[in-house]
C-alpha cells in the first residue's frame, strides 16, 4: 500500500533518524548532500566544515531537506520539507546546538581512536579542529510532505538484499 504520511508520522520520522539530505541551489548548480542532524520543532540542527554546501545555501538560504527510514524495498517511509537556512554565529547558542547534535549522534559512534562526533570540526577525535572552519547553522522549516509504501511480504522476500530480475 502506497500513501501519504500526516503530520504526525512526519513529526515522527524527522525526529527519530540520525542522517538526511539537504538540497540546495545557486549560481546555477543544484547540490544534493548527506548530513547528520537534530530536529527539534521548527529547526533542523546540523553543522558542517566551509565548503560548496555552505557557500551554496549562503548564497540563497531556500533549502530542501528530505529524509527517509527504509526496511527493504516495499516498505519505507520518507518526508521532503523546505526551510530557510539560518547560520548560528553566537556562541552561546553555537554551543548549546553543537551539544544537542553530538548528544544525538555520540550513540551511534563505533569505538574506535578515530570516531568522533566533530567530523567537521577536525579529521581525527585526536585533533581539537583548528584547521577547518566549523559553521554551525539551523534550517527553520516551514513546509512538508510525507510518503510510505506499506507490504506485508512472504518471510524468504522480506529481505533488504533482494535480488531484482531485469
Amino acid at each position: 500500500m502506497l500513501g501519504e504520511l500526516n503530520d504526525n508520522l512526519i513529526e515522527e520520522l524527522l525526529k527519530s533518524q540520525l542522517l538526511g539530505r539537504i538540497g540546495c541551489h545557486a549560481d546555477g548548480t543544484t547540490y544534493i548532500v548527506p548530513v547528520h542532524y537534530l530536529y527539534e520543532p521548527p529547526y533542523v540542527y546540523a553543522h558542517s566544515a566551509h565548503g560548496m554546501k555552505i557557500d551554496l545555501m549562503r548564497k540563497n538560504p531556500e533549502v530542501c531537506f528530505e529524509v527517509d527510514q527504509v526496511e527493504n524495498f516495499f516498505n519505507w517511509r520518507s518526508a521532503v520539507c523546505w526551510g530557510t537556512f539560518e547560520e548560528i554565529t553566537g556562541v552561546k547558542e553555537s554551543q548549546k546546538a553543537m551539544e544537542k547534535i553530538i548528544g544525538k549522534i555520540e550513540p551511534y559512534l563505533s569505538i574506535t581512536a578515530d570516531a568522533h562526533p566533530s567530523h567537521g570540526i577536525a579529521d581525527m577525535a585526536s585533533e581539537i579542529g583548528t584547521d577547518k572552519e566549523l559553521v554551525l547553522y539551523r534550517i527553520k522549516l516551514h513546509k512538508r510532505t510525507g510518503r510510505f509504501e506499506k507490504r506485508d511480504l512472504p518471510a524468504a522476500q522480506n529481505s533488504t538484499t533482494m535480488k531484482l530480475k531485469p
